[in-house]
């Protein structure tokens, strides 16, 4: 398939390709315009389903020959679309093979108040790019409504986050910068946190209703502070030669025990009363 006729751009010096280039590489510019850079069929799918369109797709020569991207820019008419040199596209992204699509959006603003959530994730500090995409993708999956981000945690909308993710940005009312000792005092539920010191397993734990998870720092783990705000600590049982898990695992394992209970819940309320005789 032929692209369609599009803006050419193959010199460094472009005004365009230079705010793209601040773009694809800076937080404080991200914050800066509310904008970041998707990279990637898949991102740009995700995006798409959740009902947003992208400002602007970016492809390089190569994209013409893939089908998933050529089937992408037939669904987006209207967006403009630029082709950039290959030695330019390879400058926006991290990938050492690039994926020959790049899509420009706006930063989705957060939807659910801390008050409103039923399931969701309050993050302190979590500083790797990939445990936190990998969070968010797993909070997603498991059915969470938000997520709340301390400003000490990675860029939430950085690529290598993005990346992790999978699209999950997209499934989850995302709040930046959160103070999440005020989300700790006005969410209406319980605050939960593992702990290797706690008496309960989380499989024996109820985790129906309105929850919440706090997880850590990757090395410290929460803050005293926000420790003592949680109403529960509890602890994923392991063999006694393994001391702990990532914090990425730990909120997998945690996050899906809550969702496995809460859809035997919604089974069992979906399911037809049986009329006793």
């Amino acid at each position: 398939m032929i692209l369609p006729t599009v803006k050419r751009i193959s010199s460094r010096d472009n005004p365009s390709f230079k705010e793209w280039n601040k773009l694809a590489g800076s937080t404080k510019q991200r914050r800066k315009v509310g904008e970041t850079i998707l990279d990637g069929a898949h991102l740009v799918q995700a995006y798409l389903v959740s009902g947003k369109h992208p400002l602007r797709l970016l492809v390089n020569e190569a994209a013409s020959q893939d089908k998933e991207i050529t089937g992408l820019i037939a669904q987006l008419p209207d967006v403009p679309l630029t082709c950039l040199d290959d030695a330019l596209f390879s400058e926006l992204t991290e990938l050492k093979t690039p994926s020959g699509l790049l899509a420009l959006i706006e930063l989705p603003p957060a939807r659910v108040a801390p008050s409103h959530s039923q399931f969701c994730i309050l993050l302190e500090d979590i500083q790797d790019p990939g445990n936190l995409g990998s969070i968010l993708r797993t909070a997603a999956a498991a059915g969470c409504d938000a997520a709340f981000i301390s400003n000490g945690c990675a860029d939430v909308w950085s690529p290598k986050v993005l990346r992790a993710a999978m699209g999950g940005h997209f499934a989850l009312s995302i709040h930046e910068h959160a103070d999440l000792f005020n989300v700790a005092a006005v969410f209406e539920g319980s605050i939960l946190a593992t702990s290797l010191q706690a008496k309960v397993s989380i499989f024996d734990s109820k985790l129906t209703g309105n929850i919440a998870f706090a997880f850590g720092n990757e090395g410290a783990g929460l803050s005293p502070e926000l420790s003592n705000l949680c109403r529960q600590h509890i602890t994923i049982p392991m063999q006694s030669k393994v001391e702990s898990l990532n914090v990425a695992a730990a909120a997998a394992v945690c996050l899906f025990e809550a969702s496995r209970q809460r859809r035997s819940i919604s089974n069992l309320k979906s399911e037809p009363q049986k009329i006793l005789n």
